[in-house]
This record gives structure tokens, sequence and C-alpha cells, in this order.
């Protein structure tokens, strides 16, 4: 019996000398806490509080190489270029190899208006690392701005190259801007085939390259291009409105119709509905060209000014010409309108057909005075 309660007494000390020994939280783990805690804050949008925990942070551990380049980070995603800089020279001189600091100060410098000092900082971290593609993004731009094309498509390449996933599809599509918009959309189509082939078959890259087969002049290619790129952006009429035209181009209205239908299936819109209708006439099926009309009618927006033209085209064609007039009045009297030559013309002739000789007279003021080049009116 006493051998028992002494037991007993013996288990109730431990647990209370167990009770009594809590744990230690060394300065340096409380500094690695809040570093974590500043990290997730910034990481969720709350810049005012993640400055608030890496400050404390700086309290206990001052000299921690982590500290400026996670402040700079945070003041980056404010806006606060300067305070930004400031911090990622701080982080240099703590830390000068690691490249991410050299390219964020490169970067940070370019947005203030120093190209120069971002040209010199952003080499420095493609030595350090060259598939930066961060880093060579940049370089491409400030190459661009200098006017050193060469330069800045190298570059863009480079960075699309290094990089992987969505990021290595926003690059790709941004060199093929840069290329198209210095004239050389020759080499666009061999960059977005070579994306392609190595699985970005993202829906913007697969668009980009149907559009270089457009330009090629390789319809059957474009068409599957645009039929895959359909398939992965389901809310984009669009594509396969394109695939439709092609198929139209192709000689193939079967395929073409059922095109236009998936697109309408995405959105009803009138410019497909107009297509539709011009298959049907094609097709001597005056029916059908009167439904998809009426159905273009019901489905005209009103703010697409290609759709209006169209479906005012159409109503020409199935004589319905004072429909399309009041039309054709109303474009050719918006204000961005106003110096489409194209448009004042085309209204003007329409206007003399149907003897409208105030609307004559106004789109003929319109296009003389829109392009010189216009000698005769209507």
């Amino acid at each position: 019996m006493f051998s028992r309660l002494r037991s007993l007494s013996l288990i109730a000390l431990l647990a209370t000398v167990a009770c009594d020994d809590s744990p230690t939280v060394t300065p340096k783990d409380h500094a690695e806490g809040l570093y974590i805690k500043g990290t997730a804050e910034y990481l969720q949008g709350h810049f005012e509080a993640s400055l608030a925990s890496f400050e404390e942070m700086r309290k206990l551990a001052p000299t921690d190489p982590r500290l400026p380049a996670a402040r700079g980070e945070v003041f980056l995603s404010m806006g606060k270029l300067a305070e930004a800089a400031t911090e990622f020279e701080a982080a240099l001189k703590q830390d000068p190899k690691r490249s991410t600091n050299w390219s964020r100060l490169g970067f940070v410098q370019a947005q203030l208006g120093r190209p120069d000092e971002a040209l010199s900082s952003l080499r420095k971290a493609v030595a350090l690392y060259p598939n930066d593609f961060n880093a060579l993004e940049q370089l491409g731009e400030i190459h661009l701005k200098k006017g050193e094309q060469d330069e800045a498509i190298r570059h863009f390449i480079l960075a699309a190259n290094a990089a992987s996933g969505s990021v290595k599809s926003e690059l790709v599509l941004r060199t093929t801007e840069v290329l198209i918009q210095v004239g050389r959309q020759q080499e666009v189509l061999a960059l977005v085939q070579k994306a392609a082939n190595e699985g970005i078959r993202t829906a913007a890259v697969l668009t980009a390259l149907g559009d270089a087969l457009v330009r090629a002049g390789k319809l059957p290619e474009a068409a599957a291009a645009y039929k895959e790129a359909a398939s992965k952006s389901p809310r984009d009429p669009t594509l396969w409105e394109l695939v439709g035209t092609i198929q139209l181009q192709l000689d193939k209205p079967g395929e073409a119709i059922d095109a236009y239908k998936e697109s309408l299936r995405v959105k009803d819109r009138a410019i497909v509905h107009v297509a539709l209708a011009r298959i049907q006439l094609a097709m001597k099926s005056k029916q059908g060209a009167e439904q998809e009309l009426a159905a273009a009618l019901e489905s005209v927006q009103g703010n697409d000014v290609r759709e209006l033209r169209e479906l005012a085209d159409l109503l020409v064609t199935m004589e319905r010409k004072p429909d399309a007039l009041r039309i054709l009045a109303s474009l050719s009297a918006e204000h961005d309108l106003v110096k489409d030559a194209d448009l004042q013309l085309s209204t003007a002739r329409l206007a003399r057909e149907l003897k409208d000789v105030v609307l004559e007279k106004a789109a003929c003021a319109r296009a003389l005075a829109a392009d010189p080049r216009v000698k005769k009116c209507p």
C-alpha cells in the first residue's frame, strides 16, 4: 500500500515538473516566425502589416540578409519605387551574388527612368543566372525603347526560352508583338510553332499560331490551330468564327456552317448569322437566308461597327436597302467614323440610289474632308 502511494506521489511530482518546464523561444526563433508572418502577409496583399512584421524582425535580427530584399518586394508591390530601390541596394551590399536582387533593382531603375543603371544591374543578374527570364525580358524592353531592335528581340527570345508554363506563353506572345511591330512578321511563325511543339499550347499561343499560318497561306493548318484554341478557350466565340471563315475560303460550306454554329453556341452574335445567311444565299436557299437575317436583326448589339456594316451589306443584297441606309446613316454620323472615307462613300452611293439628297450631300462632304484623294462623290 505504501509502495503504491509512493509511486503515485512520484508520478504526480514528475508531472508537475514537466508542466513547469515551458519551452523557451529564442530571439532567433522569434525572428524567424516574424519573417514567415511578414511573408504570408505580403502574399495576402497586406503590405503595411507585412512591413510592420519585418520591422519587428529587424529589432531581433538586424543583420539578417533576407530583410532588405523582403522589404524591397513589399515596396515594389506598393508602387514605392524609390524605397524599393533603396532596399534592394542594401540587400546587394549584404549579398552581392544573389541574382534576384540585381534583377529587381534593374527593374526598379528602369521604371525610375534610369536605363543605363538598369542595364548594368540586369546584366549582372544574367551573368549570375543566365536563365533569369525576368531580367532578360526587362533587358529586351530597355533595348526596344532605345531603338535597338535586334538586341531587344534577341533578349525577348532568350527570356521566352528560359521560361516555362504560362509565363513562357506570355513571353512568346510579347516576342511576337515586337516582331510584328518592327516588321519581322516572317519570323513569327517559326517562333510560335516552336513554342507549340514544345508543349506551350495555350489558347493565346495557338491563336497566334493560327494568325501566322493564315499570313503564310496555310489555311487548313490555321483552321486546325484555331479549332484547338477554341477548345481551350470555350468562352471565346471569335475562334470558331475564324474556323468557319477559313472553311468557306477552302470551299467547305458544310464545315463552315458547323463551325459558325459552334460560335453561336458560345454567344449569339449578328455577325455570325450574317455569314450563315450568305452561305444560304450561295446555296440558293432564300428561306434559310431570311431566317438567318431575322436572327441577325434580333441579336445585333448596335455597338460593333464591323457587325453593323456587314449587316447593312446583307440588307442591300437582300433588297432591303432602306433598312441598310438607316444603319449606314447612323454609322456615318458617328464622331469616330466621320473620317472613314470608304464608309462615307458607301453611304453617299446608297443615299443617291434611294434619292436621299440631304444624306448624300452630308456623306460626300465628310468623304471629301476625310480623304483628299477622293475626287468624285459618290
